[in-house]
Protein backbone atom coordinates (compact mmCIF):
# COMPACT_ATOMS: atom_id res chain seq x y z
CA UNK A 1 0.00 0.00 0.00
CA UNK A 2 1.43 3.40 -0.97
CA UNK A 3 1.95 6.24 1.47
CA UNK A 4 -0.89 8.76 1.37
CA UNK A 5 0.52 12.26 0.99
CA UNK A 6 -1.01 14.94 3.18
CA UNK A 7 -2.27 18.19 1.68
CA UNK A 8 -0.98 21.69 2.36
CA UNK A 9 -2.61 23.61 5.19
CA UNK A 10 -3.77 22.75 8.68
CA UNK A 11 -3.80 19.07 9.57
CA UNK A 12 -7.22 17.48 9.12
CA UNK A 13 -8.97 17.26 12.48
CA UNK A 14 -8.99 13.44 12.58
CA UNK A 15 -5.23 13.22 11.92
CA UNK A 16 -4.51 15.98 14.42
CA UNK A 17 -6.40 14.13 17.14
CA UNK A 18 -5.08 10.68 16.24
CA UNK A 19 -1.42 11.37 15.58
CA UNK A 20 -0.72 14.52 17.61
CA UNK A 21 -3.10 15.28 20.48
CA UNK A 22 -3.53 11.67 21.62
CA UNK A 23 0.23 11.40 22.04
CA UNK A 24 0.19 13.99 24.84
CA UNK A 25 -0.23 12.39 28.28
CA UNK A 26 1.55 14.62 30.78
CA UNK A 27 -0.77 16.94 32.69
CA UNK A 28 -0.23 19.61 35.33
CA UNK A 29 -2.70 21.08 37.82
CA UNK A 30 -1.70 24.65 36.99
CA UNK A 31 -2.54 24.30 33.28
CA UNK A 32 -6.01 25.75 32.70
CA UNK A 33 -6.19 25.20 28.93
CA UNK A 34 -4.04 22.63 27.17
CA UNK A 35 -3.37 21.43 23.64
CA UNK A 36 -6.20 21.48 21.10
CA UNK A 37 -7.61 24.95 21.79
CA UNK A 38 -6.82 28.34 20.21
CA UNK A 39 -4.63 29.14 23.21
CA UNK A 40 -2.97 27.53 26.18
CA UNK A 41 -3.34 29.06 29.65
CA UNK A 42 -1.38 28.60 32.84
CA UNK A 43 -2.38 29.74 36.33
CA UNK A 44 0.23 32.17 37.61
CA UNK A 45 -1.19 33.06 41.03
CA UNK A 46 -4.53 33.13 42.77
CA UNK A 47 -6.22 35.46 40.28
CA UNK A 48 -4.25 35.83 37.04
CA UNK A 49 -3.35 33.51 34.16
CA UNK A 50 -0.74 33.68 31.42
CA UNK A 51 -2.11 32.83 27.97
CA UNK A 52 -0.03 31.56 25.04
CA UNK A 53 -0.57 31.06 21.32
CA UNK A 54 1.68 30.20 18.39
CA UNK A 55 1.46 30.36 14.60
CA UNK A 56 3.80 30.14 11.60
CA UNK A 57 3.73 32.63 8.74
CA UNK A 58 5.40 32.15 5.36
CA UNK A 59 6.51 35.68 4.47
CA UNK A 60 5.72 36.46 0.84
CA UNK A 61 5.01 40.20 0.88
CA UNK A 62 5.20 43.24 3.15
CA UNK A 63 1.55 42.85 4.17
CA UNK A 64 2.48 39.58 5.91
CA UNK A 65 3.69 41.66 8.86
CA UNK A 66 0.01 41.99 9.78
CA UNK A 67 -0.39 38.20 9.85
CA UNK A 68 2.77 37.78 11.92
CA UNK A 69 1.37 40.01 14.64
CA UNK A 70 -2.39 39.64 14.50
CA UNK A 71 -2.74 35.89 13.98
CA UNK A 72 -1.52 35.10 17.50
CA UNK A 73 -2.86 38.28 19.12
CA UNK A 74 -6.34 37.48 17.80
CA UNK A 75 -6.07 34.00 19.31
CA UNK A 76 -5.08 35.49 22.64
CA UNK A 77 -8.01 37.88 22.48
CA UNK A 78 -10.39 34.93 21.99
CA UNK A 79 -9.63 33.85 25.56
CA UNK A 80 -10.33 37.34 26.89
CA UNK A 81 -6.61 38.01 27.34
CA UNK A 82 -4.70 41.23 26.76
CA UNK A 83 -1.76 40.53 24.41
CA UNK A 84 1.55 41.53 25.98
CA UNK A 85 4.40 40.39 23.76
CA UNK A 86 5.70 38.21 20.93
CA UNK A 87 8.64 35.87 20.50
CA UNK A 88 9.72 35.50 16.87
CA UNK A 89 11.78 32.74 15.29
CA UNK A 90 12.81 33.68 11.75
CA UNK A 91 14.16 31.04 9.37
CA UNK A 92 15.52 32.90 6.35
CA UNK A 93 16.68 31.53 3.01
CA UNK A 94 20.32 31.94 2.03
CA UNK A 95 19.49 34.59 -0.60
CA UNK A 96 17.94 36.92 2.00
CA UNK A 97 19.70 40.28 2.11
CA UNK A 98 20.24 42.30 5.26
CA UNK A 99 18.05 45.11 3.93
CA UNK A 100 15.18 42.63 3.43
CA UNK A 101 15.54 41.35 6.98
CA UNK A 102 15.65 44.88 8.40
CA UNK A 103 12.46 45.80 6.53
CA UNK A 104 10.65 42.70 7.82
CA UNK A 105 11.57 43.63 11.38
CA UNK A 106 10.56 47.27 10.92
CA UNK A 107 7.16 46.36 9.47
CA UNK A 108 6.51 43.84 12.23
CA UNK A 109 7.50 46.33 14.91
CA UNK A 110 5.15 48.93 13.41
CA UNK A 111 2.24 46.48 13.65
CA UNK A 112 3.16 45.68 17.26
CA UNK A 113 3.28 49.37 18.10
CA UNK A 114 -0.21 49.88 16.67
CA UNK A 115 -1.71 47.58 19.32
CA UNK A 116 0.75 48.11 22.17
CA UNK A 117 2.48 44.71 21.98
CA UNK A 118 6.21 44.31 22.59
CA UNK A 119 8.61 42.06 20.68
CA UNK A 120 10.26 40.20 23.56
CA UNK A 121 12.96 38.40 21.60
CA UNK A 122 13.40 35.26 19.55
CA UNK A 123 15.88 33.69 17.15
CA UNK A 124 17.05 34.46 13.61
CA UNK A 125 18.76 31.92 11.37
CA UNK A 126 19.85 31.55 7.75
CA UNK A 127 19.12 28.05 6.48
CA UNK A 128 18.92 26.13 3.22
CA UNK A 129 15.90 24.29 4.62
CA UNK A 130 13.57 27.06 3.41
CA UNK A 131 13.19 28.92 0.13
CA UNK A 132 11.04 31.68 1.61
CA UNK A 133 11.22 33.32 5.05
CA UNK A 134 9.28 31.36 7.67
CA UNK A 135 8.36 33.27 10.81
CA UNK A 136 7.22 31.27 13.83
CA UNK A 137 5.38 33.53 16.26
CA UNK A 138 4.61 32.84 19.92
CA UNK A 139 2.31 35.26 21.66
CA UNK A 140 1.95 35.87 25.39
CA UNK A 141 -1.00 37.52 27.09
CA UNK A 142 -2.54 37.91 30.53
CA UNK A 143 -6.06 37.75 31.92
CA UNK A 144 -7.77 37.53 35.29
CA UNK A 145 -8.68 33.88 35.73
CA UNK A 146 -12.34 34.62 36.46
CA UNK A 147 -12.57 36.63 33.21
CA UNK A 148 -11.26 33.95 30.89
CA UNK A 149 -13.38 32.94 27.92
CA UNK A 150 -13.23 29.31 26.76
CA UNK A 151 -14.04 28.45 23.14
CA UNK A 152 -15.45 25.10 24.30
CA UNK A 153 -18.13 26.56 26.59
CA UNK A 154 -20.95 27.04 24.06
CA UNK A 155 -24.30 25.90 25.48
CA UNK A 156 -27.35 24.68 23.54
CA UNK A 157 -29.79 27.51 22.91
CA UNK A 158 -27.14 30.22 22.74
CA UNK A 159 -26.95 32.56 19.77
CA UNK A 160 -24.04 32.36 17.32
CA UNK A 161 -22.65 35.68 16.04
CA UNK A 162 -20.07 36.76 13.47
CA UNK A 163 -18.30 40.12 13.51
CA UNK A 164 -17.41 42.18 10.43
CA UNK A 165 -17.37 39.99 7.30
CA UNK A 166 -15.99 36.57 6.44
CA UNK A 167 -13.17 36.13 3.94
CA UNK A 168 -11.46 39.47 4.61
CA UNK A 169 -7.93 38.15 4.93
CA UNK A 170 -8.25 35.72 2.03
CA UNK A 171 -9.78 38.37 -0.22
CA UNK A 172 -6.92 40.76 0.51
CA UNK A 173 -4.23 38.16 -0.12
CA UNK A 174 -5.78 37.02 -3.40
CA UNK A 175 -6.36 40.58 -4.61
CA UNK A 176 -2.69 41.40 -4.10
CA UNK A 177 -1.27 38.19 -5.56
CA UNK A 178 -3.63 38.00 -8.55
CA UNK A 179 -4.05 41.72 -9.15
CA UNK A 180 -3.43 41.72 -12.90
CA UNK A 181 -6.00 39.01 -13.62
CA UNK A 182 -8.61 40.77 -11.50
CA UNK A 183 -8.00 44.17 -13.14
CA UNK A 184 -8.93 42.65 -16.51
CA UNK A 185 -12.43 41.96 -15.13
CA UNK A 186 -13.08 44.48 -12.34
CA UNK A 187 -12.49 48.22 -11.80
CA UNK A 188 -9.09 49.14 -10.40
CA UNK A 189 -10.63 50.81 -7.34
CA UNK A 190 -12.43 47.59 -6.38
CA UNK A 191 -9.27 45.50 -6.65
CA UNK A 192 -7.28 48.07 -4.66
CA UNK A 193 -9.91 48.26 -1.92
CA UNK A 194 -10.09 44.46 -1.71
CA UNK A 195 -6.32 44.26 -1.38
CA UNK A 196 -6.59 46.50 1.68
CA UNK A 197 -9.20 44.40 3.51
CA UNK A 198 -6.60 43.23 5.99
CA UNK A 199 -6.90 46.67 7.57
CA UNK A 200 -9.73 44.97 9.47
CA UNK A 201 -7.58 42.04 10.60
CA UNK A 202 -7.41 42.81 14.33
CA UNK A 203 -10.26 41.45 16.47
CA UNK A 204 -8.96 42.95 19.72
CA UNK A 205 -11.66 45.67 19.92
CA UNK A 206 -14.62 43.30 19.54
CA UNK A 207 -13.09 40.70 21.84
CA UNK A 208 -12.59 43.25 24.62
CA UNK A 209 -16.13 44.60 24.25
CA UNK A 210 -17.76 41.16 24.00
CA UNK A 211 -15.97 39.99 27.16
CA UNK A 212 -17.79 42.76 29.05
CA UNK A 213 -21.21 42.02 27.56
CA UNK A 214 -22.05 38.38 28.15
CA UNK A 215 -20.07 36.46 25.54
CA UNK A 216 -19.75 32.75 26.35
CA UNK A 217 -17.17 31.69 23.75
CA UNK A 218 -15.06 33.32 21.04
CA UNK A 219 -13.13 31.84 18.14
CA UNK A 220 -11.02 33.67 15.55
CA UNK A 221 -12.21 32.79 12.04
CA UNK A 222 -8.83 31.97 10.52
CA UNK A 223 -7.68 29.14 8.24
CA UNK A 224 -10.57 26.96 7.17
CA UNK A 225 -12.94 29.91 6.95
CA UNK A 226 -16.28 30.29 8.67
CA UNK A 227 -17.26 26.66 8.03
CA UNK A 228 -14.05 25.47 9.69
CA UNK A 229 -14.51 27.82 12.63
CA UNK A 230 -18.13 26.75 13.16
CA UNK A 231 -17.14 23.10 13.13
CA UNK A 232 -14.22 23.65 15.53
CA UNK A 233 -16.29 25.65 18.03
CA UNK A 234 -19.13 23.11 17.96
CA UNK A 235 -16.78 20.13 18.21
CA UNK A 236 -14.90 21.68 21.13
CA UNK A 237 -18.17 22.40 22.96
CA UNK A 238 -19.96 19.16 22.07
CA UNK A 239 -23.01 20.94 20.63
CA UNK A 240 -24.96 21.00 17.41
CA UNK A 241 -25.64 24.02 15.23
CA UNK A 242 -28.34 25.53 13.07
CA UNK A 243 -26.83 28.27 10.90
CA UNK A 244 -28.61 30.40 8.31
CA UNK A 245 -26.19 30.75 5.39
CA UNK A 246 -27.86 33.95 4.17
CA UNK A 247 -27.19 35.67 7.51
CA UNK A 248 -23.43 35.14 7.35
CA UNK A 249 -22.00 38.58 6.48
CA UNK A 250 -19.79 38.70 3.39
CA UNK A 251 -18.60 41.64 1.30
CA UNK A 252 -19.66 41.81 -2.34
CA UNK A 253 -16.00 42.15 -3.31
CA UNK A 254 -15.29 38.79 -1.68
CA UNK A 255 -18.17 37.18 -3.55
CA UNK A 256 -16.97 38.59 -6.88
CA UNK A 257 -13.36 37.49 -6.39
CA UNK A 258 -14.37 34.02 -5.19
CA UNK A 259 -16.71 33.59 -8.15
CA UNK A 260 -13.96 34.72 -10.53
CA UNK A 261 -11.55 32.08 -9.26
CA UNK A 262 -14.23 29.45 -8.51
CA UNK A 263 -13.48 29.17 -4.80
CA UNK A 264 -15.78 28.92 -1.78
CA UNK A 265 -15.88 32.10 0.37
CA UNK A 266 -17.14 30.08 3.33
CA UNK A 267 -13.92 28.03 3.35
CA UNK A 268 -11.59 31.00 2.83
CA UNK A 269 -9.22 32.23 5.55
CA UNK A 270 -11.08 34.97 7.41
CA UNK A 271 -8.71 36.69 9.81
CA UNK A 272 -10.46 39.83 11.09
CA UNK A 273 -13.77 38.08 11.70
CA UNK A 274 -14.72 36.71 15.12
CA UNK A 275 -17.15 33.88 15.85
CA UNK A 276 -18.98 34.30 19.15
CA UNK A 277 -21.62 32.59 21.27
CA UNK A 278 -23.85 34.43 23.74
CA UNK A 279 -27.16 33.84 25.57
CA UNK A 280 -28.52 37.12 24.15
CA UNK A 281 -26.88 37.54 20.77
CA UNK A 282 -29.09 40.44 19.66
CA UNK A 283 -28.07 42.51 22.68
CA UNK A 284 -24.37 41.78 22.12
CA UNK A 285 -24.70 42.56 18.40
CA UNK A 286 -26.24 45.94 19.25
CA UNK A 287 -23.36 46.77 21.59
CA UNK A 288 -20.87 45.88 18.87
CA UNK A 289 -22.63 47.96 16.23
CA UNK A 290 -22.78 50.97 18.59
CA UNK A 291 -18.99 50.62 18.93
CA UNK A 292 -18.65 50.67 15.13
CA UNK A 293 -18.10 46.93 14.71
CA UNK A 294 -20.52 45.26 12.24
CA UNK A 295 -21.95 42.01 13.58
CA UNK A 296 -24.79 39.60 12.91
CA UNK A 297 -26.56 36.74 14.65
CA UNK A 298 -26.32 33.82 12.20
CA UNK A 299 -27.91 30.95 14.11
CA UNK A 300 -28.03 28.96 17.32
CA UNK A 301 -26.22 26.22 19.17
CA UNK A 302 -28.39 23.12 19.48
CA UNK A 303 -28.49 19.95 21.60
CA UNK A 304 -26.88 16.90 20.02
CA UNK A 305 -24.19 16.76 17.37
CA UNK A 306 -26.02 17.72 14.16
CA UNK A 307 -24.40 20.77 12.58
CA UNK A 308 -26.80 22.08 9.97
CA UNK A 309 -26.47 24.85 7.39
CA UNK A 310 -29.82 26.23 6.16
CA UNK A 311 -29.98 27.94 2.76
CA UNK A 312 -33.41 29.09 1.53
CA UNK A 313 -35.09 26.31 3.49
CA UNK A 314 -32.71 23.60 2.27
CA UNK A 315 -30.87 21.87 5.10
CA UNK A 316 -27.48 20.22 4.75
CA UNK A 317 -24.93 19.00 7.24
CA UNK A 318 -21.75 20.94 7.87
CA UNK A 319 -18.78 18.77 6.95
CA UNK A 320 -15.46 18.43 8.71
CA UNK A 321 -13.14 21.24 7.61
CA UNK A 322 -11.02 20.59 4.55
CA UNK A 323 -8.01 22.54 3.23
CA UNK A 324 -8.48 26.28 3.07
CA UNK A 325 -9.34 27.65 -0.36
CA UNK A 326 -6.38 30.04 -0.14
CA UNK A 327 -4.06 27.14 -0.98
CA UNK A 328 -5.60 26.93 -4.45
CA UNK A 329 -4.60 30.53 -5.07
CA UNK A 330 -1.24 31.16 -3.39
Amino acid sequence: MGVRQMKNGKLPENILKRSVLRQFHTERDDVLIGAGADCAAVRMNGYEAAVFSTDPVIWMEDADAKRVVHAVCNDLACSGAQPVGLLLTALLSSDTEEADMRRMVQLTEAECESIGVQILGGHTEITSAVNRPVISVSGIGKVCEDQMVFSGKVQPGEDILVTKWIGLEGTARIARRREQELRQRYPSYMVADSAAFDRYISVLPEAALAAKHGVTAMHDVSEGGIFGALWEMAECSGVGLEIDLKKIPVRQETIEICNFFDINPYQLVSGGSMLMAAPDGDSLARELVVAGIPSAVIGKAMPGNDRVIINDGERRFLERPGPDEIHKMI
